[in-house]
């Protein structure tokens, strides 16, 4: 089963990240929470080439993915999850939730330490908030995120499924949550005592550093709950709201050059 998973994971992980990022982007069209300001061609071509960035580097740049270093530990019975005698779906279970904490943990590390915040500061410069949003990171934060999951997988020897589980999920919240559709409030009300919903991670790419700092998680909305990071609504209401940070706002900064730049030029004075 491990081999298999092994062998086809590009495909699965590819297969899904197409058919949801389709979906999302029809589900926009069909009921849109907020109007975008910048023109759709501008930010898509320049946030789907940040992807193809990332995937190339993070393929050559690794010799081994989160799933193939998840299936070579089992075989070689490493790990804390391969050492305690445990239930299959117990397992995979526990590893998709330490997996999903830890990505929290990162998140707020991101933001809390400046030399991080300036990689992670151009996923908030986009000007627009929606689907391609949740795919736009800068290739060295990928590549240290990278680094920290296969630690972690080192660490945790989680079943191969778990891993593969959890990117998938992990993949398709984000573009979830940073979706720019409209959830009626009863919905929204009730999914986000599970999962994290567009409006309530929308809050986090505010200018307003408070909101800013909030509402960390990607996928379950339990660990800013939990730790005290969880705001309910932006203070200006999610449609006046202004997204981004206050140092790159103008189109020149959404060309895909720029972006690759932006943490080796000057900070803002909007620092969270």
């Amino acid at each position: 089963m491990s081999e298999l998973l092994l062998a086809h994971e590009p495909a699965i992980r590819l297969a899904f990240f197409l058919a949801i990022l389709l979906g999302m982007a029809i589900w926009e069209m069909a009921a849109p929470c907020r109007r975008l300001e910048i023109p759709r061609l501008l930010r898509w071509s320049n946030n789907l080439a940040i992807v193809v960035i990332d995937t190339l580097l993070v393929r050559m740049t690794f010799p081994i993915a989160a799933v193939g270093l998840a299936v070579l530990w089992d075989q070689r019975g490493w790990g804390l999850l391969n050492l305690i005698p445990l239930p299959e779906w117990l397992a995979i279970i526990l590893a998709i939730l330490v997996l999903d904490f830890s990505i929290y943990l990162q998140h707020v590390v991101f933001h809390a330490v400046p030399a991080l915040w300036r990689l992670h500061r151009m996923h908030h410069a986009d000007l627009d908030f929606d689907v391609t949003t949740g795919l736009r990171f800068h290739p060295i934060e990928i590549l240290l995120s990278m680094a920290i999951k296969l630690g972690i997988v080192a660490v945790l020897g989680p079943p191969a499924v778990a891993v593969l589980i959890f990117e998938i999920l992990l993949n398709a919240t984000s573009m979830f949550n940073h979706s720019n559709i409209r959830l009626p409030l009863g919905a929204d009300r009730l999914l986000r005592k599970i999962v994290v919903t567009p409006d309530m991670h929308r809050i986090h790419h505010s200018v307003i550093p408070s909101e800013t700092n909030s509402n960390f998680g990607f996928s379950l909305s339990w660990w800013d709950r939990l730790l005290g990071t969880y705001r309910a609504d932006p203070a200006g209401g999610h449609e006046r709201m202004a997204i981004g940070i206050d140092r790159f706002r103008s189109r020149r900064d959404l060309r895909i050059d720029q972006m690759l730049l932006q943490p080796f030029r000057k900070a803002g004075s909007l620092e969270p």
